[in-house]
């Protein structure tokens, strides 16, 4: 995996404010990365965008985890008051931050939402809608037309190839698995 997904072109979204946490201003954030100790890294300056607003920055004071998010405090929000005004905050990062991942096997959110999914033989089963990070591992969303969404675990066993040339991920899913 590696970052979320791209915004306009030019950032990649990390993460989401998404509740104060306690009385000093620590907001839960939904993190949207593989790398969130060096995406929250005290000192990061990330951009702040909210719906409605123009963006802005927010510095990183600090950030431990926290039931499988992060609480995060930053120099902008001192208290609880100025962290309430964040809730819904989208976290970004420029794209010319996120740099290829190192692995060949391993791929930024942003490359694999929007791949078509099919099975060996070519029949297609949908398009990644979304890739979800689960305290398992990492989940495609999988949009089908006419169909509810479908969850596959984003595993070698079950997702073989991922062509990123064609547009395209093929799919061995287990018997059951997109019923």
């Amino acid at each position: 995996m590696g970052d979320g997904l791209p915004v306009g072109g030019t950032t990649y979204l990390v993460g989401i404010a998404v509740r104060v946490h306690g009385l000093r201003g620590e907001l839960v954030v939904e993190v949207h990365t593989d790398s969130p100790d060096e995406r929250f890294a005290p000192g990061v300056s990330l951009i702040a965008q909210r719906p409605g607003s123009p963006a802005g920055t927010l510095t990183v004071e600090s950030a431990r985890p926290h039931s499988g998010r992060l609480l995060v405090r930053f120099v902008e929000a001192p208290d609880r008051d100025a962290a309430e005004a964040l809730r819904g905050t989208r976290l970004l990062v420029p794209a010319d931050a996120v740099g290829a991942p190192a692995d060949d096997e391993e791929f930024h959110v942003h490359q694999l939402e929007g791949l078509r999914a099919e099975l060996e033989d070519g029949t297609v089963v949908g398009s990644v809608r979304e890739v979800v990070h689960g305290p398992g591992g990492e989940l495609l969303v999988l949009a089908r037309h006419e169909r509810p969404d479908a969850l596959v675990p984003f595993v070698r066993a079950i997702v073989p190839t991922v062509d990123l040339a064609n547009s395209r991920l093929v799919l061995t899913p287990p018997e059951g698995l997109l019923d």
